[in-house]
């Protein structure tokens, strides 16, 4: 199996944060011969990706409320955020849905844009921010609120309470401000408070992921033909008998499909990378026979 069809394997099986990374990790290759400026050693994004804090953007590029969310200014940007990312959405997933987790980090990318550059316009300033901190934040917040006392074992230093790591990024980011940035540092804390409304008003019996959702199926479902059936059915006739070799046919899928969940449950229990070379194959072939 080639380097290019692992990739394609694991972005297929990894769950929306793999999913999410990749494309954070995709858009940042991309804009590095597009927008980095190798003379003065910065990427310059323009106007229409990168979100401004002035309001008279906004009805020009007003989906810059997301696409500011996968753009970095830099490789530690990225390295950073996405292992944050990757930390907090694993432990997100624990409790809830792969569909909460994408309407929560998108949601969470809109409330962090809007307050900075309400906040920013307020006291004074213009600028423009890129990078998803304040999404990966808002997912470690939404974790703590809902399991502050859960334990984790941290390399070097031994068992913690989750509450205590997310308490530390807070003020590392609180301290921060005055260092400079001070617009990303609002959309940090921004997206941080998110966290916190998005797991109370989901304790409450409201789920904001589900606007997300709708407007996913929405835009999904542009294309498709939509079934007329005006007459309504009384007749149900019995179904036929099925072939000796239609039951050998059923009989060989369900024996496929046990061997690909118990491979599920392989990567589940041990990793990816726990499988043999022999699995990943066969893995990446059901995947393409689907």
């Amino acid at each position: 199996m080639s380097i290019w069809q692992d990739i394609k394997l694991q972005y297929r099986i990894g769950g929306i944060v793999n999913q999410v990374i990749y494309w954070n990790v995709g858009v940042f290759l991309v804009a590095i011969p597009l927008f980095y400026s190798f003379r003065q050693g910065y990427f310059d994004y323009p106007n229409w990706l990168a979100l401004s804090s002035s309001f008279q953007e906004f009805p020009y590029h007003p989906w810059t409320l997301i696409t500011y969310g996968f753009l970095h200014s830099g490789f530690l940007h990225l390295f950073f955020n996405m292992v944050m990312l990757n930390f907090a959405g694993r432990l997100f997933q624990t409790f809830f849905t792969q569909k909460q987790f994408l309407g929560m980090y998108l949601l969470s990318l809109v409330f962090s844009g809007l307050s900075f550059a309400i906040i920013y316009t307020f006291l004074g300033g213009n600028n423009s921010i890129v990078g998803a901190s304040g999404a990966a934040l808002a997912t470690l917040v939404a974790v703590t609120t809902y399991q502050p006392l859960m334990e984790l074992h941290l390399m070097l230093i031994g068992r913690v309470k989750l509450w205590h790591v997310t308490g530390v990024l807070l003020l590392l980011d609180v301290l921060q401000f005055s260092l400079g940035n001070s617009g990303g540092h609002i959309a940090h804390l921004s997206g941080a408070l998110f966290g916190i409304i998005y797991i109370k008003l989901l304790q409450s019996g409201t789920d904001l992921s589900v606007v997300v959702t709708k407007v996913i199926d929405f835009f999904a479902n542009l294309g498709k033909p939509k079934s007329k059936s005006p007459f309504k059915r009384v007749h149900k006739n019995a179904p036929p008998k099925r072939s000796a070799s239609q039951s050998t046919g059923v009989v060989m899928k369900d024996k496929k499909q046990q061997q690909i969940d118990e491979i599920l449950d392989k990567i589940s229990q041990s990793g990816y990378d726990s499988l043999t070379q022999a699995e990943k194959e066969f893995l990446f072939r059901a995947g393409n026979d689907s």
